[in-house]
């Protein structure tokens, strides 16, 4: 399969082939179906975050005890190491540098 070059802006989890403005917080190369892949974690983070947001407006339910939260701090890393596995060297180096996987 081919590989094709993807911008990946990791703060409004696009993925884009073109690059625009701050969309390259990482560079991967990845073929359609591993782009899908890594979509499907971004939707998953986003759905946690929706969760977590409604949570927060509870405040009889601590943070700690909140189940979306954890969700989304592990798709958030589902996301970097997926992210990590496609990326060039630069954005390796990227993430072995912000120390958010356990490598």
């Amino acid at each position: 399969m081919e590989k094709n070059k993807y911008y990946i802006n990791i703060g409004t989890r696009e993925i884009s082939v073109n690059h625009d403005g701050n969309n390259d917080d990482f560079i991967v190369y990845a073929t359609k179906e591993e782009i899908v892949g890594l979509r499907e974690i971004f939707d998953e983070v986003y759905n946690a975050d929706v969760r977590s947001f409604f949570r927060a407006h509870i405040p009889a339910m601590p943070y700690h005890l909140d189940a979306s939260n954890d969700e989304f701090d592990d798709g958030m890393k589902a996301a970097f190491q997926k992210i990590y596995e496609l990326g060039d060297e630069t954005t390796k180096n990227h993430l072995t540098e912000m120390g958010v996987l356990e490598l």
